[in-house]
């Protein structure tokens, strides 16, 4: 009788305490095991040395603050994470090109300017800096940043907040960017 068992190829998964016995930490293992393929992997996205490895050290942190590493999903979440986080970075920088596209004045087409206008321009201008310069120094950099063309994202991380608390957080600083822009203007 042929045993069909001793012919199949059998994967067995060596755990990560044996890849390295002198590194103690969890965590540390599989960093070492695992980056390079996240990084890798984001190179095939992004086709960016510097720009996968910013998205490997991304992923591994979202990974240290949701998951152990002693997970049997460990590897699996972090080459999922890689491939997710690199799209989300080529979509963030469509969008940026196109709102830079959009926000750009093209010498070229630009209508003769009319100097009475130019000069309420200027007027609004200088009033909404001083108004800035009013306001808290949070809340003035928030609104620099944001209409700067950054994305939600890079605004919290610019400021060390939560990404979900920057629109909150933005839509007051319009109202206390409005409200002293009322107050300075006579009425």
């Amino acid at each position: 009788m042929l045993q069909l068992e001793a012919w199949r190829p059998r994967v067995t998964r060596i755990p990560a305490r044996a890849v390295n016995p002198l590194v103690p930490d969890p965590f540390e293992r599989l960093f070492l095991e695992e980056y390079p393929k996240v990084v890798a992997i984001a190179y095939r996205v992004l086709a960016d040395r510097t720009a996968a490895e910013d998205v490997a050290q991304e992923v591994f942190l979202k990974f240290h603050r949701r998951l152990s590493p002693e997970s049997e999903r460990a590897a699996g979440w972090l080459h999922a994470a890689a491939v997710h986080s690199a799209l989300n970075v080529i979509r963030g920088e469509r969008r940026r090109a196109a709102r830079e596209t959009a926000h750009a004045l093209d010498p070229a087409q630009a209508p003769p300017a009319n100097p009475e206008r130019l000069v309420e321009q200027a007027a609004v201008r200088r009033e909404v800096r001083q108004a800035l310069g009013k306001l808290p120094q949070r809340t003035a950099a928030l609104l620099m940043l944001r209409y700067s063309g950054l994305s939600y994202a890079e605004v919290a991380t610019a400021l060390g907040m939560k990404v979900g608390n920057v629109g909150t957080l933005l839509r007051r600083a319009e109202e206390a960017l409005r409200k002293e822009v009322n107050r300075a203007t006579p009425e």
